[in-house]
């Protein structure tokens, strides 16, 4: 395979930290300068559309600490972030390989005040945590919903995401915490998922959203995303940035796929839409160059479309 898949990433071992030379290129790439022997706050919000990354999973390491990966970040210039619960639970002191009944307890018992600690941190950066992903929704206790979504908010997310289910039943339940909370879902789609998939959450609960892969969707449903962005954008909490050929086809570097990447962030950007773009790292990285100098290109990809 090109790369690894969502799934398989949180199974992925310890992979190697980029190599302290590669700042130099990423600056040429639009990243940020040193100031000072620091470097500046972050700044990823153009022309009014954040352009977010999906952390840590574009960087291929699913054991990378809160603060390595907020230092990548910031490095990238990178101000907005999907983030998935794994790093902060490490923050927090979680049961080394608790599992089952074990975790469930901790989740239920565990203080958010150290969650603000964690936010905090991120936040005078300069990076907001808005998006919180979430593995293994469907299958939470009650007690472990309430955890997440409490935990997302005190993150300073105003959304969750998931993987969708094929399940009514799964949808319904996980809507019902939604609309309590008053946080949206908004579940991923691949491939395989139609615009009928996220109609159906979308008619059972209103907080019920949808994480729009915009790579997966073209890929997947070989036309562009564009109408169902227009028709369902109060229910699109964010859209995953990559590229991707029509009829399944593999990943590409930006621009050389059928992804309509640039049409859709001028979209978000006419219509000032509150839709983080967040950028999915997935296509197979080239030999003569590396992960963090890929995503750079990737966010300048982004910051010229919006020029």
């Amino acid at each position: 395979m090109l790369h690894q898949t969502r799934r398989e990433f949180a199974k992925l071992s310890l992979a190697a930290l980029p190599a302290l030379g590669l700042f130099s290129t990423i600056n040429q790439l639009g990243a940020l300068e040193p100031t000072g022997g620091a470097l500046a706050k972050p700044n990823s919000k153009v022309a009014g559309v954040q352009i977010g990354l999906n952390v840590p999973y574009s960087f291929s390491n699913p054991k990378m600490s809160g603060d390595d990966i907020l230092k990548n970040c910031i490095q990238l210039g990178i101000s907005g972030v999907e983030l998935r619960t794994q790093p902060v639970e490490a923050f927090l002191e979680v049961p080394t390989e608790a599992k089952g009944a074990e975790l469930s307890n901790w989740r239920k018992y565990v203080s958010m005040e150290k969650v603000k600690e964690f936010r905090k941190k991120y936040g005078s950066a300069g990076v907001l945590i808005e998006i919180v992903k979430v593995d293994g929704l469907f299958k939470m206790t009650d007690d472990e919903l309430n955890y997440a979504f409490n935990l997302a908010k005190a993150l300073g997310g105003r959304a969750i995401s998931s993987e969708i289910s094929s399940k009514e039943d799964e949808l319904k339940r996980v809507g019902q915490f939604a609309d309590k909370h008053q946080l949206m879902v908004g579940y991923h789609g691949h491939a395989t998922t139609t615009p009928e998939h996220w109609e159906e959450a979308f008619a059972l609960a209103k907080f019920n959203g949808a994480n729009v892969d915009l790579g997966h969707f073209v890929a997947g449903n070989n036309t562009s995303p564009v109408p169902f962005i227009k028709k369902y954008h109060d229910r699109i909490t964010h859209v995953h940035l990559k590229d991707r050929k029509m009829q399944n086809g593999p990943n590409t570097p930006f621009g050389e796929g059928d992804t309509p990447i640039a049409e859709v962030l001028r979209l978000l950007r006419d219509n000032r839409w509150n839709i983080q773009a967040t950028i999915e790292f997935e296509y197979k990285v080239p030999k003569d160059s590396d992960r963090m100098t890929e995503i750079a290109r990737a966010i300048k990809y982004c910051r010229e479309a919006l020029a």
